[in-house]
Formats: structure tokens, C-alpha cells, sequence
């Protein structure tokens, strides 16, 4: 369904206007460890040991320190070992990883000056940063030479894109989507965090009139990569857990569907997990009893037990989202792709992660 044309402007002010509600950008550990490490530097003397442990780890695992000049004897009084100030460490990157909320700031300060890194990637939080991407929803969109700017979409566009891309794909560019509607809970705040914890359910605004958050405005500018202009909409809510995020989905069709084909399209993408299991919180203990450092690398999982089909062409469901992990395929297959651009050699670089997307949980 065809979709009016946006204004950039706006898209950004409902971002800065959501302020405490908008998602919590998905990090990984070596993220958190750089934000620890940069409070020690900056005197927040009660995180001092975590901070300086998180970074110890991250050293032992072949890591390097780099530090703003400015900031090198602060992190040195920590005991930390500074290898490079942030401007030699940059020109020396093949591929810059930004994990912070502030990429389009870095982008303007540091990385379009840069010649020598092939490529830079920024977190879902910075829309506009460059092409947003999720592996196996839009890989084909980019093109060597030209994307040296990779936006890699957020956990909950991630799972959303993927419900969309497996359930309603008919092939040779055709949809079976007429209508998308997605309520996003979110959990509280990381379980790394001690601070911003929601005591109680909290609902977010819709401050776009088009597509309510993010969420679904952010999945929208995916599938526009592919020449697709979705009918999307989506609510948040942040619930006072810890654990995962959950989606509510709607999925109105343009077809007849049953839910049989529903499961089977399901079961036949290897980034899709499904369960029967209702309990966010064993999904979770999965993750840290089998997963890649505790973390999922499926990019959704969908419970079984919640599908139901109505009218023939509407489908209902729940799904969780494993943010801690389902994002990290994206960053890695980005990286790999900068470095050497080809997809199908991509897939066999990638065959490693495999084992840690599940096809049932």
C-alpha cells in the first residue's frame, strides 16, 4: 500500500521529541565496557572497578584502548594502557564500529574527513547516519563503493523487518502485506544498568501522526530501500522487567493465508527461532545457558501458541525480541561486507554464528 512522501525534518524532531521513551539502543558488552571505562575517567569513583575490570576483559581478548587526548592521563591514573589517541585510532581502522548514541555526531566530527577506513557503521538509534540494514531483509541494496555508511537498524526494527520479510514475501518483489500494526513492550532497561528502571508499566506517545514510534517508521525507510512503502504503525510500552522486549503483532494480508503456511514460512527462514514457550524469562535463560556469551543471535522468536488467524487475512501474534544479540549478525555481516563485498562469499564467512541462531527455543 502506497505511503505519502515524509518530511526529513519531522522524522527527526518525533525522534528528539520521544526523549526517555525512545529505545534503548542495543549494545554489546564491549559498548557497556567503554561506557564504564569512560564514567571511571570522568570521576564516578563508586564504578571505578567495574569500569577498569569490563576493560581489562575486553584487553585479554586482544582489544586496544584508544582515548580522546584530553581524556589519555585520566584513563592512565585508572591504570588503564592507552594505545592510540581517537584520531590515529580511527585512520588506522579498516572498518569503524561505532556502539555509542552518537555516531551522526562522530560522522560530521570525525568520519567524513577519513579516507582510510573502508567503511563505517552506526547503532539504530542514528536515522540518516547512512543505509539502514538488516541482514537478510535488505542485503542487496548495498552497493561497494558507494555505502561507506551502514545504519544498522535497532533490535525491535530487526525483529519487525524479519516478521514482515518471512511471512509476507511472494517473491520477485511482490508483498502480501496490506497493513502492519506492532505494539512494542520493552523491558525496563539493561540488566548491566542501575539506573532508569520503570517500577511500573510505563506507555509511550505517538509523536508521529504517520507511524506512532519509531518502531515502525524505522522499519518503514528498511523496506523503502527496497522500492517497498509499507503501511506501518506501531505503540510502546516499557514494562518494569528486565529480561526481553515482546512484540504484539497484526498483519493484515492482501490474500487468504491459514496459519499453517503462517508456521511453515516461519520454520523455513534460518534467522527465524519459534517456541511454545510463553515465558519470557526461559527464553532468556536459554540465551545465557546456550546462546553466543549469553545472547541470541536469532532475530526474533515467534510463540507458536499465540498465531491465530482471523477473517482469513488478518494474522495475530506475540513474538520476543533477543536484543542483546539478534542486531550483532547485522554488524558483523556489515563489516565482513565492507572489507570484501560479496554476498555470496559472505554467507560462507558467516557459517561460524550459525550454530547460535536457533530454529526452536
Amino acid at each position: 500500500m502506497g505511503q505519502p512522501e515524509h518530511d526529513p525534518n519531522r522524522d527527526q524532531q518525533a525522534r528528539e521529541d520521544h526523549g526517555d521513551e525512545a529505545e534503548e539502543p542495543c549494545v554489546d558488552a564491549d559498548a557497556r565496557a567503554e561506557e564504564k571505562t569512560k564514567a571511571d575517567a570522568g570521576g564516578m569513583e563508586e564504578r571505578r572497578g567495574d569500569g577498569k575490570a569490563d576493560a581489562e576483559g575486553q584487553r585479554g581478548r586482544g582489544a586496544k584502548l584508544a582515548a580522546d587526548s584530553d581524556q589519555k592521563d585520566a584513563f592512565e591514573k585508572l591504570g588503564h594502557t592507552v594505545s592510540y589517541e581517537t584520531e590515529e585510532a580511527l585512520s588506522r581502522a579498516t572498518v569503524v564500529v561505532d556502539c555509542t548514541p552518537a555516531g551522526n555526531e562522530m560522522k560530521e566530527k570525525y568520519y567524513n574527513q577519513l579516507s582510510g577506513p573502508k567503511g563505517f557503521l552506526a547503532q539504530g538509534s542514528e536515522f540518516g547516519f547512512g543505509v539502514p540494514y538488516a541482514r537478510g531483509i535488505n542485503d542487496e541494496v548495498l552497493v561497494p563503493g558507494r555505502d561507506r555508511f551502514i545504519q544498522i537498524v535497532s533490535c525491535n526494527t530487526h525483529n519487525i523487518t524479519t516478521l514482515i520479510k518471512t511471512l509476507c514475501d511472494e517473491g520477485g518483489g511482490k508483498y502480501a502485506l496490506d497493513r502492519g500494526t506492532f505494539v512494542c513492550m520493552r523491558r525496563a532497561n539493561d540488566i548491566s544498568q542501575t539506573r532508569d528502571f520503570a517500577p511500573a508499566p510505563q506507555v509511550g506517545k505517538h509523536d508521529d501522526a504517520e507511524f506512532g514510534t519509531h518502531h515502525a517508521h524505522d522499519a518503514f525507510h528498511v523496506f523503502e530501500t527496497l522500492h517497498q512503502k509499507f503501511d506501518l504503525f506501531s505503540s510502546a510500552v516499557k514494562l518494569n522487567t528486565q529480561y526481553m522486549h515482546s512484540i504484539w503483532f497484526n498483519l493484515a494480508f492482501n490474500r487468504d493465508i491459514s496459519k499453517d503456511e503462517m508456521i511453515e514460512r516461519l520454520r523455513g527462514n534460518l534467522r527465524v527461532a519459534v517456541t511454545d514457550n510463553r515465558n519470557c524469562n526461559e527464553i532468556f535463560s536459554f540465551g545465557r545457558d546456550h546462546g553466543y556469551y549469553g545472547r541470541i543471535l536469532s532475530q526474533t522468536v515467534v510463540v507458536l501458541p499465540t498465531l491465530a488467524v482471523r477473517k482469513r487475512r488478518e494474522l495475530y501474534g506475540f513474538c520476543f525480541t533477543p536484543q542483546d544479540g539478534n542486531s550483532l549478525l547485522s554488524s558483523v555481516a556489515a563489516a565482513l561486507w565492507l572489507i570484501e563485498p560479496d554476498q555470496e562469499g559472505l554467507s560462507k564467512r558467516l557459517d561460524p554464528l550459525r550454530r547460535f541462531m536457533y530454529q526452536e527455543i
